[in-house]
């Protein structure tokens, strides 16, 4: 039985585009080809939730080594994406989150179902979860053409920004 999404994506517009990429790293820190989100369609800070999008192309950096002949998004970049949308989630939505950088601080409980092959759009669904000073957690999907690829529970380490 698949897993319940953890946004219902009925309700969100899939096509809007609240954050454009530029707008998303300019609260990220991450540059060239780990700006892996092409936008966010969707932000509910009180239900603490965000859809978040990339577009898993065929000439992408990884796809000439990954499994030549059959490219796979390898999962890795998956979760740093889930990763990246949980951090741009807290940013947007918990005060003390938006002045300092958030570190991948773990993953818990990842299963992935599917692979992803281009092109695809992967969206990314985030729930935030427990929200302290150094540490912030959240239950994230992966979904193209609405079916779950992977699921996890992704930490965030907060640090000082540097001078």
């Amino acid at each position: 039985m698949p897993p319940t999404m953890l946004v219902d994506l009925h309700d969100v517009d899939l096509q809007a585009v609240r954050y454009t990429q530029p707008e998303i790293y300019a609260y990220l820190p991450h540059r060239y080809e780990f700006m892996l989100l092409d936008g966010i369609c969707h932000v509910d800070a009180a239900a603490r939730t965000l859809v978040a999008y990339g577009n898993v192309r065929a000439d992408g950096w990884w796809a000439r080594g990954h499994v030549p002949g059959r490219p796979i998004f390898p999962g890795a970049l998956m979760l740093e994406m889930a990763g990246q949308a949980t951090a741009l989630l807290a940013k947007l939505t918990y005060e003390p989150a938006r002045d300092v950088f958030i570190a991948f601080g773990g993953v818990d409980d990842c299963k992935f179902r599917e692979s992803v092959q281009p092109p695809a759009r992967l969206y990314l669904l985030s729930v935030l979860g427990e929200m302290r000073s150094r540490r912030i957690t959240a239950r994230t999907q992966g979904v193209v053409d609405g079916r779950v690829i992977f699921e996890a529970g992704i930490a965030g380490l907060s640090l000082p920004e540097r001078d």
